[in-house]
Parts: C-alpha cells; sequence; structure tokens
C-alpha cells in the first residue's frame, strides 16, 4: 500500500471518528451482527421474552434517575414513564445473554442499546418532561429562549476550544494549585514542583506525588481548602509533584518509555539530588499510578531501593476487569482509534472526554443538555467541575501503547511488559503499598484496583472510601457523606477476596486523608529540618513559582 493511500485511510477514519465518538463502525457492525445472528436462530428465546408484560406504573425502574421525581407521577407523565420503562426492559432482555454471541460483543451491544435509552428518555423532550412543562408556563418561554442563548454560546466556545463558561474563576496559580513552591526541574515532558515546608521540621523521606496525564495535576491541589498535597505539606511532609506537559502533534513520538524516562525517573533522580540518600514515598494517581506501579516493579527488578513505600490511589495494574471502558476497547477498535490519533498526532481532550461521558450519559450528557437548554438554568461551577474541563491531550504512540499492551493484552499483570528491553513483575515489589479505591469509580472500579493485592506479596493497606474516581481523592476532612474502610494484609499474608474484605473491614467516618497521612508518618523516620528549594550545586535551582508553566498549557 502507498503512504498516499495509508495517509486517506487515516483521514477518512479521523472523519468517522469525529462524527462517530470515536468509535469504530466495524466494531459495533461486528457486534450487532454477532448478536443478530445468534438471536435470529433462538426464535423460542424471543417467543418467550414477548409473554412478559410491563411493570405497573407504581414501580418504576431507574434507567434514568430523573424519573423518579415527584413531578413524573402525575398524568400523563406516569404513561409516558411506564411506557419508557417497559419498553427498556424489554429492549435490553432482548439482547442481554444471549446464548454463543461473544462476551464483548454483547457488551457492547447491550452498551449501545443504553446509550439509545438515555438519549429518548421522556426526560429529555420538552413536551414530555413535566418540570420544562411548569418552568416555560411560569416564565412565559422565557427559559427556551435563555437556554437556546446558552447552548449556542456552548457550541460556539467548543468549536473555537473555549473553556466553559465561569472556569474563569479557577485558574491555576489565582485560585487553584495555590500551594506554594518553585519548578526545580523541566524537561521535554514535565516540570518537577517542590512544595514549600510549612512546618519547623519534617518527616525524613519525601513524597513524590504522580499524576494521570491525561488531566492536569491540579485535581489533588485545588483550592486551599480540599488540596491533598497542601494538606501533607501541613503535616510536615516534603512534597514534589510531577506537573505533565499537554503534548501536541510534534509529541506524537512520546511513548510509555519516555513518561517513564522523563516522568518517573528524572523526577527522582531530581528529589535524590535535594534530598541525597533520602527513600522515597511514591504516590501515583490514576494512570500516573499505573506507570508507577511499573516503574517500581522495574526498580525491584533492577535492585533500586529508592522507594520508602508505593501509594496507588484509584489505579489499576489488571485490566481484566476494567469497567465499562473496557467497551471501547479489541483489535477492531484499537486499529480505528490508532489511526485517528496517527492522523493528528494525538488524542484530543474533547475525545477523551466524550469517550468517559458516555460511561453515564444521562447524568453527563443529557441532564446537563435539559438544564442548559430546556430549563435555561446555569449552575455554577465549582473548583473540580473547572478542573474536569481543562482536559489534555495524549500523545499518538504513548496512548496506543498504554491501550494495547495494558488494556488489550494485559501485560503488566501477566508478566511480560517490557521495561528497558526486559520484564517485570509486580510480585518483586517489596516495599509497604497504600491501595486506594473508589466505590462508584467507573473509569477504575474498585474490585479492579484491588486485583493489585493478588499480583503482590507486599504489606498492603487497602483502602475504599466514598464517591467516585475524582471526587473520592478530593474528600478533605470535614467533606459531607464521606467515609471508608480499611483493612491491613501483612507481607506474605492470606490473600482476602474482595468480598471478605467488605465483611472484615469497618465503616469509618470522614475523610481518609487522615488514615493515608497517618501510614505515610508510620514509614517515615524521625523529623528533621526542611530541606532546601531545589540544589543549585547539582544543576536544579528553581525555574519560577508553582504552578509552574506546563499547567498553563491550551
Amino acid at each position: 500500500m502507498t503512504r498516499e493511500h495509508n495517509e486517506f485511510d487515516r483521514l477518512l477514519h479521523a472523519v468517522w471518528g469525529r462524527l462517530g465518538g470515536g468509535m469504530s463502525p466495524a466494531a459495533l457492525m461486528l457486534a450487532w451482527s454477532d448478536w443478530a445472528i445468534h438471536f435470529a436462530t433462538q426464535p423460542g428465546r424471543g417467543a418467550g421474552l414477548a409473554l412478559h408484560q410491563a411493570l405497573p406504573c407504581a414501580d418504576p425502574r431507574a434507567h434514568d434517575p430523573r424519573l423518579t421525581a415527584d413531578d413524573w407521577a402525575a398524568w400523563p407523565f406516569c404513561v409516558y414513564r411506564d411506557a419508557f420503562e417497559a419498553a427498556g426492559r424489554r429492549l435490553l432482555e432482548l439482547v442481554r445473554d444471549v446464548p454463543g454471541v461473544d462476551r464483548h460483543h454483547g457488551q457492547l451491544v447491550a452498551f449501545t442499546m443504553r446509550q439509545w435509552l438515555e438519549m429518548v428518555s421522556p426526560a429529555n423532550f420538552p413536551a414530555t418532561n413535566p418540570q420544562v412543562l411548569k418552568k416555560t408556563a411560569a416564565t412565559g418561554g422565557m427559559n427556551l429562549l435563555t437556554g437556546a442563548a446558552q447552548g449556542a454560546e456552548a457550541i460556539f466556545r467548543g468549536a473555537i476550544g473555549a473553556p466553559a463558561v465561569g472556569a474563569e474563576a479557577f485558574r491555576p496559580g489565582h485560585e487553584v494549585a495555590l500551594t506554594p513552591g518553585k519548578v526545580i526541574m523541566r524537561n521535554e515532558l514535565v516540570e518537577l514542583i517542590q512544595y514549600a515546608p510549612s512546618t519547623p521540621t519534617v518527616h525524613a523521606e519525601p513524597v513524590l506525588v504522580i499524576s494521570a496525564w491525561i488531566m492536569k495535576y491540579y485535581v489533588l491541589d485545588l483550592s486551599p481548602h480540599n488540596s491533598l498535597i497542601r494538606y501533607l505539606v501541613g503535616q510536615g511532609h516534603t512534597v514534589f509533584a510531577v506537573s505533565w506537559k499537554n503534548p501536541g502533534a510534534c509529541d506524537a513520538g512520546f511513548g510509555m518509555d519516555d513518561y517513564l524516562r522523563l516522568g518517573i525517573r528524572a523526577s527522582l533522580d531530581a528529589v535524590e539530588a535535594v534530598l541525597p540518600g533520602r527513600r522515597v514515598h511514591a504516590v501515583g494517581y490514576c494512570l500516573g499510578g499505573t506507570l508507577m506501579a511499573i516503574a517500581a516493579a522495574a526498580m525491584a527488578r533492577d535492585r533500586d531501593d529508592r522507594l520508602a513505600s508505593l501509594s496507588l490511589l484509584a489505579a489499576q495494574t489488571d485490566f481484566t476487569e476494567p469497567g465499562e471502558i473496557g467497551l471501547f476497547i479489541d483489535e477492531s477498535q484499537l486499529a480505528f482509534l490508532e489511526d485517528i490519533m496517527a492522523y493528528q498526532g494525538f488524542l484530543g481532550a474533547a475525545q477523551m472526554a466524550a469517550a468517559f461521558q458516555s460511561l453515564r450519559p444521562g447524568e453527563l450528557v443529557w441532564a446537563p443538555l435539559v438544564r442548559t437548554w430546556l430549563l435555561g438554568e446555569r449552575p455554577a461551577l465549582n473548583d473540580l467541575m473547572a478542573w474536569n474541563a481543562d482536559g489534555t491531550r495524549m500523545p499518538y504512540r504513548m496512548h496506543a501503547d498504554y491501550l494495547r499492551s495494558l488494556f488489550l493484552d494485559n501485560a503488566l499483570a501477566e508478566g511480560h511488559y517490557l521495561v528497558d528491553g526486559r520484564p517485570v513483575s509486580l510480585g518483586d515489589i517489596d516495599v509497604p503499598v497504600f491501595l486506594l479505591g473508589t466505590r462508584t469509580d467507573h473509569v477504575a472500579p474498585w474490585r479492579s484496583v484491588y486485583k493489585f493485592s493478588l499480583l503482590c506479596d507486599a504489606d498492603v493497606s487497602f483502602v475504599l472510601t466514598e464517591g467516585g474516581h475524582n471526587a473520592g481523592i478530593v474528600s478533605e476532612p470535614g467533606h459531607a457523606h464521606r467515609g471508608y474502610r480499611m483493612l491491613r494484609r501483612r507481607r506474605h499474608g492470606a490473600y482476602v477476596a474482595p468480598d471478605e474484605f467488605l465483611d472484615a473491614s469497618s465503616e469509618v467516618e470522614g475523610s481518609w486523608w487522615p488514615a493515608f497521612q497517618q501510614w505515610l508518618a508510620a514509614h517515615s523516620g524521625p523529623r528533621r529540618r526542611p530541606p532546601a528549594m531545589g540544589a543549585p550545586r547539582r544543576g536544579l535551582a528553581p525555574l519560577c513559582e508553582a504552578p509552574g508553566t506546563y499547567v498553563l498549557m491550551r
């Protein structure tokens, strides 16, 4: 095939990807063909399902939780609701668990059916939504005019890549990412921030925070009251944090090996220059945790003993059950996605956001659209929402490596992931591990996070906290409706299954942050004077004030 033909195919796939939200049409057709062939050869199953009738009006199932509000109990809205719920149950019964259908295909068919049901919910249409009708009557239709103006503004901002309305109130270095510190190292991929001490003495071992490069690092340093980094500094820890560059098309060649070399290894070298001979508490969140686990395994293999402990926050290392995000990962989908990324040089933030929004479309897509377009409301952004809108790009080679090696091949858990040309094993890790999952995480389901304890015999303390992938992490002391469970499995102790963990652990009210800080302190040496900022004599003179420059890149 000529280069011109290859480029044309990539251009075509890039166009399809924009129109279809990044989903491969071939993957969808394969899944639905598999279902249709097997369903057509089992007429008895369809006939049996046809005998089932709708449930009564008083007992709706929450395909769409919005339909459980009191407004939906009145006629004719309960009729709309019950017809929708009955049809939804029947359609999902038709597509689920058809014998002979490939498991992945069956999950993808059910997923796309749920997407369609979320779209046609009566809550999404002004004529069938009682709340919209009430608001329209009360305002004389002004809510629809206001909503149209707000919707048009949102479309325009999205088209030009502008941030969401209200995001300007949460600027890094002004309203968020305010913990004092300095950038002491910068390379092609990261800036390393050293935070200024706020206590007379500090714990001996520093903390190195590796966030996910899928978003900006400052989810761990939001407003002063809910910044995990500021909290740890205030408890006497010397904290360093990696701020990843927002890559562009020219960075398409960055791979997982570059993220490991320029991100984690370069940062560990810099921390060692500032604090020679001190072991490091490594903390990785989401993809940063997965990469940190890879680095820890490679360090253990190579007899590099610079780690004092390893903390993995909502980070997967075994990808056999990654949740619904796994629906986007198969050979057909990856080939399609790789062509899109090869043409662009990266996966755009909007494309990544669309994939995650599709996992909970009712909550993340349709409910906001109804509020904005039909009710004419514009809920104010908070710091976490503004951060979530401040997305980053994913370089082509890295994201392709990550999806194929880890998600599709599960190479890390199976012991054939290569670092420097040799495989690494999580079983080699022998430092204490703090492992955290969040109960309603749809990105890194807690049972998937928990599988690390199957792969490593180190001393593991597992914490399950309330909240989702981001909100469960941003869970400062005093945060309402927060609690956690914690259980320790000592080194080489017997495996405790997830359900056994739930039975053996007790619910603790409040934030998990104090428990984490106490765990870090328990694995630290005596307190001493704070270190200097940077290491000018070793080539690490402070470059600028935190939060640095990479976090500002769009």
